[in-house]
Formats: C-alpha cells, sequence, structure tokens
C-alpha cells in the first residue's frame, strides 16, 4: 500500500499548474483601488480631497512596490472606458477578470478602502488569476485613524504579509 501512495503523492507532485505562477515578471492589471465612503460624515459632507488624495497614494504605492518586485503592469488605457463605467471593481462578478484577460494579462489586481467612520477604515487587496478567476493572494485589514500614515502603514502590512514576504 505504502508504494502505491508514493506514486500518488509523486504523481500530483508532477501534474503541470494550470494556473499562472505569481513570479517576477507576470503581467498584472492594476485596475486600481476603490473607495467607499459608507461614514455618516460621508453622506453629509461628500467626497473629501484629502481622501481622495490618500487614495492616489496608495495606488501610486502599490504599482511602486509591484514594479520593485519585478512585476509588468500592464497598460489599461484599451479599457479605459469600461474602467470609468465601474463603480466598485473589487466586487463586480469577475468583470476584472474579464478586463483583465482583454489586455493579456496573467493576473488582475484589485482593492478597496471602506470608510466605516472617520476612525474606522477597512482596506482590502485581491490578486486574482485571469485564467481561473480565482484567487491568488488577498488580504484585508482594518485601521484606525484617517491619515496618510495610517493608510500606507495598513497597505504596506497588506504587501508585505499576503504578496510580498520580505
Amino acid at each position: 500500500m505504502r508504494p502505491l501512495l508514493t506514486f500518488a503523492v509523486l504523481l500530483v507532485l508532477t501534474v503541470p499548474s494550470t494556473a499562472n505562477e505569481f513570479v517576477p515578471g507576470s503581467k498584472v492589471a492594476f485596475l486600481g483601488l476603490t473607495f467607499l465612503d459608507t461614514s455618516t460624515e460621508g453622506a453629509y459632507n461628500g467626497v473629501r480631497a484629502d481622501e481622495t488624495e490618500r487614495l492616489a497614494l496608495l495606488n501610486k504605492l502599490i504599482e511602486d512596490r509591484f514594479k520593485k518586485e519585478g512585476m509588468v503592469l500592464v497598460d489599461l488605457s484599451p479599457i479605459s472606458k469600461k474602467l470609468e463605467n465601474r463603480a466598485n471593481l473589487a466586487s463586480c462578478h469577475g468583470c476584472d477578470v474579464r478586463m483583465a484577460e482583454t489586455l493579456g494579462a496573467d493576473f488582475v489586481l484589485v482593492g478597496l478602502v471602506q470608510k466605516v467612520s472617520n476612525l474606522i477604515l477597512s482596506m482590502k487587496l485581491v490578486l486574482r488569476d485571469v485564467e481561473t478567476g480565482k484567487d491568488v493572494r488577498a488580504r484585508v485589514v482594518d485601521i484606525r485613524s484617517n491619515t496618510d500614515q495610517s493608510w500606507t502603514r495598513g497597505m504596506n502590512y497588506i504587501l508585505k504579509t499576503a504578496f510580498f514576504k520580505e
């Protein structure tokens, strides 16, 4: 019985994976982060300039880190019109994967920053395999305080613990 088990384990280990390997040189379609303000403050006061700037700061931080790790970020201009018409790409029932597929990407990266209150925010970043549509890497963190430092610290934590081991 033992030789049969060994053979089965070896067979599983030698079967090629149909999914893409997330390694340097992988083509990634980073569709950006979505900001979702579900706080009472947002309902009364609308969009805040500092939060819009923080979202741009995080998008740049993510792009820079992926490039530093050797990933190739694909050009999004062919799907720019589609991106304008989507409110939350982190939850669009596969539209992110379909868009990334048209770009020839191996992976699609989407994220969300949700403001619950000015004190409590949640961040989510998800990397999906375009071929299978399955999540390859993902992490959600809650942060406290609405500052540049807390936002960057939260996203750096996600990148460090779920995407690129330091």
